[in-house]
């Protein structure tokens, strides 16, 4: 693997091992809640798998035949199916019959022939040997409902098999019962089917019955039909061939008639213009066949060409011969004239025949399509009775024919399912499952266990390491081993109950505690204190906080503990320190130097002598400024121009200036003080003081303006697993440790003349 690819899975492997860490830093920590959890679990799952009631399974198979066998061929189908072909119906099929034998149906019918409802042991689901409690048993249906609660049905994979248990407390019951549950499944399955078909083979005679009255009567009515309209055997085809030939020949007939009518009235209009007045300019086609007319015609030409021939021998009209011409002229044209209108009567009453001809023939095609018509309904009626009467047949012959097969269905009794292995009396239980139980139990027990110590650790919001001080942006100054009592070490902090404790150097006093960096200066607090302490001096060395606030989000976090540490640290160091006790509710500082607490701050500001206020303390370069007097109005005091001008003046004599004061959230007087200091030191107890409040804390000091320098971490327990694998130079006895303790330092003559006076 190359450099940069080792360099981008470090990142991973780095969080991994963060996270490794951090689980097992709590697991550590907490595993008194993880084991008492995990073996609550095991203990309680103990006792649940020992008191549940051992319970007994009886198993038998059934098999389901989709395809039963046909006795009587495939041609006769029976009336019920009792399976069906197809992957998907098959399918549907075996559900179906899963759920018949966990059916109400079924297990009402065992309840009832062997009467469960009122049998106590298997309502109360006991074993054999045990008595049941007294009471009166139940409903069939509550008893088949919880006899339904038992049964499973598993079908068995790739086959027509069916697996059916019945759970129960007594072996024996539970395969009695289990034999009647697939007893009565399977006579009721042929029930069913027997049922099925009785009902249809009855409706089926019913319509036997029905159809051969109806097949009567359609055969009555069509034979009254036929009589009624003289039908007789012969075909309507025929009939029908015969009408059309009889109208095909009317009709050549009709349109003979209707030429010959046509040809009359043509004759007729021509006739009828030819003129009359003269008989030599008639030129018809129809006179010219008339012999009879072309005779007179030449007789009436003859007797005027005589006529003309007389008058032109100059005979007058009145000649007897010209007389006797024109009576012949005239006897001819009137003969001619006679002719014709004979000729014109002919073709007239020839128009008038053929006409009367063509409307009879026509009355007799009109005739012959009536009868047509006629045969069609006789023929549609007719049709409609035969088809109803050979529907009627067939729908009998048909019905009559399932009748029979179904009554030989019936006689068969076929079934399609069938027992493969009868329930036999289970040996073994089935339930409590002990080995799964205790597995379940041992792995809940684990997971909850871990659970439960994450949920503790999540649930504990107190600061604990100098990371939780460094979240919100504080800078760590150091921490604080936790002070102890008799069994205090040399090191300044209580050892573990666990451990054995040792009792080495000089135990602290009760109450004085908080000078242990000067009854110990070789000490693991000693040694903190002055990490804490330089610190402070190199955080700002151009411009050294000369006056420094100690104060903490809530009581008893060890402020005055932090103040006696660091102010003692720095009179080690040479350096003229006054620790002045601006607590004005609850001072300390006074008790704990021996000291009276008649003058002080409170006296101070309200004119009193500073000279009197300033005490001396046992410890070099070391003054202390007790609260004085407590006032009823502490925080305004703070807010005066003469607290001012005193930290100014103070300023003047001492090198530094430690203030102990009340917590910042409790009262406003610390916010106050923050804003005149240098500088603000923020005191947590560990494991006790609140994140929140901590922020809260905060949030006050940095509203007003106050500067704060950073955060205390106090009274660690290095017994605990969070320090388990760090600051493990505190846990020793000091860089100067040894079996026998240094004793506390003495003031020596060199000494008392800086600690006897106020310095000027």
């Amino acid at each position: 693997m190359s450099t940069n690819e080792s360099q981008s899975h470090q990142p991973g492997n780095a969080a991994r091992q963060s996270t490794n860490v951090v689980v097992w830093h709590v697991l550590r920590k907490y595993w008194p809640t993880t084991v008492v959890t995990f073996a609550s679990i095991v203990v309680a799952t103990v006792f649940y798998t020992l008191g549940q009631t051992r319970i007994y399974e009886a198993e038998g198979t059934v098999l389901f035949d989709p395809t039963p066998a046909k006795p009587l061929g495939n041609r006769i189908e029976s009336i019920v199916d009792l399976g069906t072909d197809g992957l998907w119906g098959n399918q549907e099929y075996y559900e179906t019959q899963y759920h018949i034998i966990k059916s109400r149906r079924v297990a009402l019918g065992v309840v009832n022939d062997h009467g469960l409802h009122r049998d106590l042991a298997f309502l109360q689901n006991i074993s054999a040997g045990e008595q049941p409690s007294p009471g009166e048993g139940t409903t069939p249906d509550r008893a088949a409902e919880e006899l339904r609660s038992r049964i499973e049905v598993q079908p068995v994979r790739d086959s027509r098999l069916a697996s059916v248990k019945l759970k129960d407390a007594d072996p024996e019951r539970a395969q009695r019962i289990l034999s009647a549950i697939i007893d009565t499944y399977v006579n009721q399955n042929l029930e069913i089917a027997l049922e099925s078909t009785s009902t249809a083979t009855d409706w089926l005679r019913s319509q036997v019955d029905n159809l051969n009255s109806d097949l009567r009567s359609s055969e009555e009515a069509l034979h009254e039909y036929k009589k009624k309209n003289d039908i007789l055997s012969l075909a309507f085809d025929d009939k029908s061939s015969i009408i059309i030939d009889e109208m095909k020949q009317l009709n050549s007939e009709l349109s003979r008639a209707k030429a010959l009518a046509q040809e009359a009235a043509a004759r007729k209009s021509v006739l009828d213009t030819v003129p009359l007045n003269d008989p030599t300019v008639i030129q018809s086609s129809e006179f010219s066949k008339s012999a009879l007319l072309n005779g007179l015609r030449s007789d009436y030409e003859r007797s005027v060409s005589e006529r003309d021939a007389l008058l032109g021998e100059n005979k007058g009209p009145n000649h007897h011969t010209v007389r006797a011409a024109n009576r012949k002229v005239k006897a001819s044209e009137t003969g001619i004239l006679k002719e014709i209108a004979n000729i014109k009567k002919a073709v007239e009453r020839d128009f008038n025949v053929a006409s009367r001809q063509a409307g009879g023939l026509q009355a007799l095609l009109d005739k012959a399509k009536a009868q047509a018509h006629e045969l069609n309904l006789l023929d549609i009626e007719h049709s409609r009775l035969r088809r109803a009467k050979e529907n009627t047949e067939k729908l009998f012959g048909l019905v009559l024919e399932r009748t029979k097969e179904a009554d030989l269905t019936q006689m068969m009794r076929v079934n399609n399912i069938s027992i493969v292995d009868r329930p036999l009396v289970p040996r073994s239980t089935v339930y409590p499952k002990v080995p799964l139980n205790m597995a379940a139990g041992i792995f809940g027990g684990l997971l909850l266990g871990v659970a439960a110590a994450f949920m503790r650790g999540a649930l504990d919001r107190t600061v604990k390491v100098p990371d939780d001080i460094e979240e919100d942006g504080v800078t760590f100054l150091g921490l604080l081993p936790q002070v102890g009592g008799p069994g205090l070490g040399l090191g300044g902090y209580s050892y573990s109950s666990r451990k054995k404790k040792r009792h080495r150097g000089k135990p602290i006093e009760e109450g004085k505690r908080e000078l242990i960096v000067h009854e110990q200066p070789n000490s693991g607090v000693a040694e903190a204190s002055r990490a804490i302490r330089t610190n402070l001096m190199f955080m700002s060395p151009d411009k050294p906080h000369k006056s420094l606030l100690v104060t903490s989000a809530s009581p008893s976090e060890g402020k005055t503990t932090v103040a006696c540490c660091i102010g003692i640290a720095m009179a080690q160091t040479g350096q003229k320190v006054l620790l002045m006790d601006c607590d004005l509710r609850r001072p300390r500082l006074h008790r704990l130097f021996g000291k009276t607490a008649e003058t002080g701050v409170s006296s101070a500001l309200m004119g009193g002598s500073l000279d009197d206020a300033v005490q001396v303390t046992d410890i070099p370069n070391l003054w202390v400024l007790p609260a004085g007097p407590i006032p009823p109005n502490p925080a305004e005091l703070f807010h005066t121009a003469r607290f001012k001008a005193l930290m100014t003046e103070l300023g003047t004599r001492f090198d530094r200036i430690i203030i102990d004061s009340p917590p910042v959230v409790a009262v406003t007087d610390p916010a106050v003080i923050s804003t005149i200091v240098d500088g603000v030191v923020l005191v947590t107890r560990a494991f006790k003081t609140r994140k929140d409040l901590a922020r809260h804390a905060l949030r006050s000091i940095h509203d007003v303006g106050g500067r704060l320098v950073g955060g205390v971490l106090n009274a660690v327990d290095f017994s605990r697993l969070e320090y388990k694998y760090s600051y493990y130079y505190y846990k020793r006895d000091g860089y100067y440790g040894s079996d026998t303790a240094p004793q506390s330092r003495k003031p020596v003559a060199g000494d008392e003349p800086r600690g006897a006076a106020l310095p000027q």
